[in-house]
C-alpha cells in the first residue's frame, strides 16, 4: 500500500472550484453556529442524525424512537445500542482530540472500543478481504501483517498531525486520510464507522469546525454506490483520486447546507414551542425548560425533576400538563412512563 502523501496533482481547476465552494460552505455554518445562543442543543441532535445514518451505511438500520428509548431506558434493540455506541464513541474521541490536540493511533483504537467492543484491537490474524457482498469477488486486500498495519497507521498519524508533511487545505487531507484509514482496514469489522468519526475529529482538530457538527454519512448513505466506486476506482488507478476529491468536497458543500437548513428548521420550532407553552402554560414556562425539553427526544420524571431542579410530584404535575397541552406525547414501555417532545419528533422525522 502506498503512504501519504500521495504523489498526485491535486491543483486543478475543478478541485480548486470544489474547494472553493466547501470552504464557503463551511464559513457559513461556522458562521451560524456562532449565532447560536445554546449550540449544544443543536449538536445533541445532529449528532444522533449522524449516529443513525452513518450505521445504516452499514446496514444497521433503527428509528429515532428505538435510539432515543436506548438513551432513555438502556435497553431496546442492538441496532439502537449500536448506534448509541456511535455516538458515545464521537464524543468520546472529541474529548480525547481537544485533551491531547492530536489525533492519534491509539484513540483511533480507543474510539473503535466503543464503536465495536467484539471486534478486538488492531488485526493480528491474516486473511481479512474486502468482498462485493453480492458476487463475493475481492474488491481489495488490505494490509495482512499487524507490523505493516501499525506501520501504515503511524504513518496516517503523522500525515494527520504534522501539516508539513502535505501543504494542502484541511478538507482536502480529510479526503484523502478518509481513504486511507478505510484502505488499512486495521480493525476486524467497524471499520467504517471508525474512519467516519475520524473525519469529523480531524476537522475540529484542523480548525474547520468549532463544533463537531458537519457529517458526511447521510452524503455517503444517499450516493452510497459512487463512494464505493470511488474507493475501488482508485485503488486500481491513483489518478481517481482527483475525481474521488471532488466528490468528498462536494459532500462537505452539501451537508454544510443540509446542516444549516436542520440548524434553521430546528431554531423556528423551539421559537414555536416557546411561544405556545408560554402562552398555554405560564405556570410552569421557563427558558430553561424549553432548553432540557429539546435537548433529548424522550424524558421521563427522574430525568426532568433533576434537570430542572423540581420536586417528583411536581415533574408529575409538570409532565402531564404539558401532555395534555400536546407538547408531550406519553408512552408506556414496560413499567416506565416516557415522554416524547412532540415538537422534536416532527423536526426529526425530515432528518
Amino acid at each position: 500500500m502506498t503512504k501519504l502523501p500521495f504523489q498526485v496533482d491535486l491543483d486543478q481547476i475543478d478541485i480548486l472550484k470544489a474547494l472553493n465552494i466547501a470552504n464557503n460552505r463551511i464559513g457559513e455554518l461556522n458562521g451560524v453556529l456562532r449565532l447560536l445562543p445554546n449550540p449544544q442543543i443543536i449538536l445533541n441532535a445532529i449528532t444522533l442524525g449522524e449516529a443513525k445514518e452513518s450505521s445504516e451505511i452499514e446496514n444497521i438500520v433503527t428509528t429515532f424512537d428505538e435510539i432515543f428509548r436506548e438513551i432513555t431506558l438502556i435497553e431496546v434493540t442492538t441496532s439502537a445500542k449500536e448506534v448509541v455506541n456511535y455516538r458515545t464513541a464521537m464524543l468520546h474521541g472529541l474529548k480525547l482530540v481537544k485533551d491531547n490536540g492530536f489525533i492519534s493511533t491509539n484513540i483511533l483504537v480507543e474510539i473503535h472500543r466503543i464503536v465495536d467492543s467484539k471486534s478486538g484491537d488492531i488485526r493480528k490474524i491474516p486473511g481479512t478481504v474486502i468482498l462485493n457482498t453480492k458476487t463475493k469477488a475481492v474488491l481489495h486486500t488490505p494490509p495482512q501483517s499487524e507490523e505493516e498495519i501499525r506501520d501504515l497507521l503511524a504513518n496516517l498519524e503523522n500525515y494527520i498531525n504534522n501539516p508539513e508533511m502535505e501543504n494542502t487545505d484541511s478538507l482536502i487531507k480529510m479526503a484523502l486520510i478518509h481513504y486511507q484509514f478505510e484502505s488499512i482496514h486495521p480493525f476486524h469489522d467497524g471499520n467504517g464507522r471508525t474512519g467516519r468519526i475520524l473525519n469529523i475529529l480531524y476537522l475540529v482538530q484542523s480548525k474547520k469546525l468549532s463544533l463537531p457538527i458537519l457529517y458526511l454519512s447521510k452524503y455517503i448513505n444517499q450516493t452510497k454506490a459512487e463512494y464505493y466506486s470511488h474507493l475501488q476506482t482508485m485503488r486500481m488507478n491513483p489518478t481517481g483520486i482527483q475525481q474521488y476529491v471532488i466528490y468528498m468536497l462536494n459532500g462537505v458543500s452539501a451537508m454544510c447546507d443540509f446542516t444549516i437548513g436542520f440548524i434553521e428548521k430546528m431554531t423556528k420550532q423551539m421559537d414555536l414551542a416557546e411561544k405556545q407553552i408560554r402562552t398555554k402554560c405560564p405556570k410552569i414556562y421557563s427558558h430553561d425548560l424549553i432548553l432540557y425539553l429539546f435537548r433529548d427526544f424522550y424524558t421521563k420524571n427522574e430525568f426532568f425533576r433533576g434537570a430542572l431542579g423540581i420536586s417528583r410530584n411536581t415533574a408529575s404535575a409538570h409532565l402531564k400538563e404539558l401532555e395534555k397541552n400536546g407538547f408531550l406525547i406519553e408512552e408506556k414501555v414496560g413499567k416506565e412512563t416516557l415522554y416524547k417532545n412532540a415538537f422534536l419528533y416532527e423536526l426529526m422525522q425530515e432528518w
